[in-house]
């Protein structure tokens, strides 16, 4: 992954093209409403009028939500006449989970390391001294 440095108080910005868009993804997915709304087309695809109506909210507001949401690629919308539809890329959610998967690998070998280390320094049982 990239990475910021720092030259003079100058960040120079050395993120990929991966990273941005998982920053999307996930800043996508940092709110309730459009975590909601991807539910809901993943199971079937729906209207942004029809999403607009199961929340209180404007439908501008649900809209920006949906917006939002394509620009991670969550979701693909598509004109069908005059309604626009919104169904879930499912292919992206696997991206995230991908991710995620591999941010918990790194994880789980640190925790694995540190067990080793611990286990290293720890020299066993020790006599409880009240015992003859």
């Amino acid at each position: 992954m990239g990475r910021c440095v720092t030259y003079n108080h100058v960040v120079v910005d050395q993120r990929t093209d991966e990273d941005r868009a998982a920053d999307r993804l996930f800043r996508a997915l940092a709110d309730t409403t459009r975590r909601d709304i991807l539910r809901r087309v993943l199971v079937e695809p729906a209207s942004v009028s029809g999403l607009a109506a199961r929340y209180e909210m404007s439908f501008a507001a649900v809209q920006k939500h949906v917006t939002v949401l394509a620009d991670a690629h969550l979701v693909v919308k598509e004109r069908r006449g005059r309604e626009q539809m919104v169904r879930g890329d499912v292919g992206t959610v696997r991206q995230a989970a991908a991710l995620l998967e591999q941010l918990e690998e790194l994880w789980r070998a640190r925790v694995d390391r540190m067990s080793a280390v611990l286990a290293d320094l720890d020299p066993g049982p020790r006599p409880d001294p009240g015992r003859p």
